[in-house]
């Protein structure tokens, strides 16, 4: 995919895979909810999570968004990411709302603000700074694999 392609699909789509390195070695996968800044994946999540904890240990990740049902319809980006945490929470609040303005299809009202900022006390932002793209469209294939 094209760099315009990505940035298309990333904004189609609504989950992104985290795979952080637990301590025992082992992948932690979670699935978080997104919005792209300036071509970056940017994410929110509790402060005591497992994957703050991996990440403070080790502040690399892997992320996979993907789509299709059927091998030909399949696509998706992988990034290896190193990944900043946030911890102000008034950019925090900020994050969240836009975060959540994306999933709830526009603008919160006023009791969704409250919620976001009491939330957000709780939360890191998360910014995830690719240092590798991998991308699939089996769509563009033609049927020929």
């Amino acid at each position: 995919m094209s760099a315009e392609e990505v940035l298309a699909f990333l904004d189609e789509q609504r989950v992104v895979t985290c795979a952080t390195n637990g301590r025992d070695g082992w992948p932690h996968l979670m699935p978080l909810w997104y919005v792209v800044r300036d071509s970056q994946i940017w994410a929110w999540t509790f402060a005591k999570s497992q994957k703050i904890k991996n990440i403070e240990r080790d502040d690399r990740a892997t992320l996979q968004v993907e789509a299709g049902d059927q091998y030909h319809e399949l696509r998706g980006v992988m990034m290896k990411t190193n990944v900043e945490i946030i911890r102000d929470v008034e950019a925090i609040t900020d994050l969240g709302m836009e975060i959540m303005a994306r999933y709830a299809g526009g603008s919160l009202d006023e009791s969704g603000r409250a919620a976001i900022a009491a939330q957000a006390q709780k939360r890191v932002g998360l910014r995830f700074v690719a240092s590798e793209t991998a991308t699939w469209d089996h769509r563009k294939l033609g049927g020929v694999y």
